[in-house]
């Protein structure tokens, strides 16, 4: 694994929740190379995880660059514009880096959080997740930019048959996919005691949602929680890199 990150988050004012977390990518049992990135805030607000798609280190710098479009986010900002902007700014060089490249395929699935006066703003593109851990009950907040999903949301296919299909891993909106992105977004007002995971499509693809939920209800540590969600992952075979990112709402 990755050497962890842990995230020491700023004082805050009031009652409202702070968030400590823990973030962890692996390349996975079969994939030579990781091009999955993630961003860890030391301040505790800003989170992501960007999974690359285009082989020949093209991935790994489409994530890159995402990654680097969102960590330029200043704290002050009004976060789902802000998380819009990094994103379709992102779109912009992942754009400009392919053509220099000249590479038909390249680009990044993103989810990214940013945390402010105790609201969960979440962003996304793609199938990178972003999930709810409120007592032992999780819930997705993302809704996957897939084929799959598609089918499921026309009525084509039960949810149920969806997880683990052949063509769950083709995705219909990613960044540098086209010249223009359309950013989905959430928010979600936080009490004390939630989880919030973020999450490379590496790890439901191969650990079923039930199984996330009770690794994740188990009431460890972010850290030890990411680790045993990557774990996982990696027992079930892990075909693709797998990363996750676990952020904790603590009483002050």
């Amino acid at each position: 694994m990755n050497q962890p990150t842990t995230v020491v988050p700023r004082p805050g004012r009031g009652a409202l929740p702070i968030a400590r977390g823990h973030a962890l990518t692996h390349r996975g049992c079969i994939r030579p190379a990781n091009e999955d990135a993630i961003l860890a805030d030391p301040s505790g607000i800003l989170w992501a995880v960007a999974d690359g798609m285009g082989g020949h280190e093209g991935g790994a710098i489409a994530a890159d660059l995402v990654v680097d479009s969102l960590a330029a986010i200043s704290d002050e900002a009004s976060p789902a514009e802000a998380l819009e902007d990094a994103i379709e700014a992102a779109n912009a060089r992942v754009r400009q880096a392919a053509r220099q490249r000249g590479a038909q395929t390249m680009g990044a699935t993103v989810v990214a959080l940013f945390i402010a006066q105790g609201i969960a703003h979440v962003a996304w593109a793609g199938d990178s997740r972003a999930y709810l851990l409120r007592g032992r009950r999780l819930r997705m907040v993302t809704h996957d930019h897939t084929v799959v999903q598609d089918m499921v949301d026309r009525g084509q296919l039960d949810k149920a048959a969806a997880e683990g299909h052949p063509e769950a891993h083709i995705i219909t909106r990613a960044v540098g996919a086209a010249d223009e992105i359309e950013v989905d977004h959430a928010a979600v007002p936080l009490l004390t005691g939630d989880r919030l995971i973020l999450c490379s499509d590496g790890l439901p693809r191969c650990v079923y949602e039930s199984v996330i939920e009770a690794i994740a209800g188990l009431g460890g540590s972010a850290e030890a929680t990411c680790e045993a969600l990557i774990r996982r992952a990696l027992e079930e075979g892990s075909p693709d890199n797998v990363s996750v990112i676990v952020v904790d709402l603590l009483a002050r």
